[in-house]
């Protein structure tokens, strides 16, 4: 009996300790709005940090350009070793002079070379580098909306798989306490066993849909995790009973989204950015037709003076400073093919821009009849659900009178978890197109 005491005292202090973890648990499990989803993979998304990597990288190149605007300026010195200085004043094959210097050498001086002009070369480079940036910048922000709506699409995918399990586990209610009662109706040989087992068959069949839906959501989530940049394996739920939290504000026409996607689509910007590269380009490379002007000036200290008569073994200091001009001859009949393939460059980047136009025009048509479609789908769905809901009243409560049969009884109620599903597909499905079309105007 003490046994017996003992034992019961430890599974209540068990059971004390259990429900309050699980309670912890449970509470502990974040809850995540569509919105919240996409703020944490704004900050986590690997996709995005590559994104973000490539638009520093942008930025450092325009400050590499900058820097090529300043000055060349170099310092340097030797230390050598002379040989003999022979000199063969009466032909290479009579005696030499052997003119006496040190046996070593050295040097140490500067150079300096500034650039006054070059055709705009540098100042263009500089302009190019920056209007890379802007188009870097363009390619984050078309891959931020290419992220929120692939979680928009998974998001809305759990969300409808979430609602068709509680649709599913509230039909499997249903269904075993109308088996019980069918069980009960056939003892009392009141209908056919035939009835029980028909019951049966669909209680198993929902029970296998439920499950297949339960791994559906485990990978939905799985993919979840993946874009906000999360591990695999945290958990999460999202707030699919109270319905959506996105601003479905669908009063804009079709013309109204095109002009937002003209001036806001990245995928635009890119293509426009290109033609506006491609421009400066062929003035880039026009610039080297024009002269280059540049102002230098160095300074060496050498020991011994060797370079000039009369030579010396003491330290020897000389300078310039001046200002030099080049023009490069061969750039004239040289850069006639690079400005013509730049041309064809430029003439490539304009027909894109033209092609990706047309292309958004037939984008945002689309998108806009999908959620005009989609508005209209809902509608119906809603109706559906009121007529199949009254319809498996009635039928059910012919069936029970013995006016009907079960086949009616449960094709009406087949039809009405349907119908259910219809609602909840339409409702994901006007959700996302919208989202679609914010994604493709650029105003996600």
């Amino acid at each position: 009996m003490k046994s017996y005491s003992s034992t019961s005292i430890l599974g209540a202090i068990l059971l004390l300790f259990a429900a309050p973890l699980y309670a912890q648990d449970v509470t502990n499990t974040q809850v995540f709005s569509l919105e919240e989803m996409w703020k944490i993979a704004e900050m986590n998304n690997r996709q995005l940090k590559l994104s973000d990597l490539n638009l520093q990288a942008s930025k450092l190149e325009v400050l590499e350009a900058k820097d090529r605007l300043l000055p060349e300026l170099s310092i340097g010195g030797d230390l050598k070793a002379n040989s003999k200085f022979l000199i063969y004043d009466n032909g290479l094959f009579s005696s030499p002079q052997d003119v006496p210097v040190k046996g070593y050498g050295y040097g140490v001086g500067y150079s300096l070379n500034f650039t006054l002009f070059n055709g705009g070369k540098d100042k263009r480079n500089i302009r190019m580098r920056q209007e890379e940036e802007t188009r870097s910048q363009y390619e984050v922000d078309m891959q931020k909306h290419s992220v929120k709506y692939s979680i928009a699409d998974a998001y809305l995918g759990l969300y409808k798989l979430l609602n068709f399990r509680d649709f599913i586990a509230a039909e499997i209610a249903a269904e075993k306490k109308q088996l019980l009662l069918i069980e009960s109706l056939h003892k009392n040989g009141i209908v056919l066993k035939s009835d029980v087992l028909r019951t049966s068959v669909k209680l198993s069949q929902l029970e296998l849909n439920l499950s297949d839906i339960e791994k559906r959501i485990d990978i939905t989530k799985q993919r979840l995790n993946v874009l906000m940049g999360r591990d695999n394996g945290e958990q999460f739920n999202i707030t699919y009973r109270s319905g959506f939290g996105t601003d479905t504000n669908m009063g804009e026409d079709y013309a109204d989204y095109v002009d937002i996607a003209l001036n806001q689509s990245p995928e635009y910007k890119i293509v426009t950015s290109d033609l506006r590269l491609s421009e400066m380009n062929i003035r880039q490379i026009k610039a080297a037709l024009l002269p280059k002007v540049s102002l230098y000036s160095n300074y060496n200290y050498t020991y011994p003076q060797i370079s000039f008569y009369p030579y010396s073994n003491d330290l020897w200091g000389f300078g310039q400073t001046g200002v030099k001009v080049q023009f490069s001859i061969d750039n004239l009949f040289k850069s006639k093919h690079s400005i013509a393939r730049a041309q064809v460059v430029n003439d490539q980047a304009k027909e894109k821009a033209n092609i990706k136009r047309d292309a958004i025009f037939i984008q945002v048509k689309e998108a806009f009849l999908q959620q005009q479609q989609a508005l209209e789908s809902v509608a119906t769905a809603e109706k559906n659900i009121t007529k199949t809901a009254e319809s498996v009243r009635v039928i059910r409560n012919s069936y029970l009178n013995q006016e009907s049969l079960l086949t009616d009884l449960l094709e009406a109620e087949n039809a009405l978890l349907e119908a259910k599903f219809n609602l909840t597909t339409a409702q994901t499905n006007l959700e996302l197109s919208h989202i679609r079309l914010l994604a493709i105007v650029g105003i996600l």
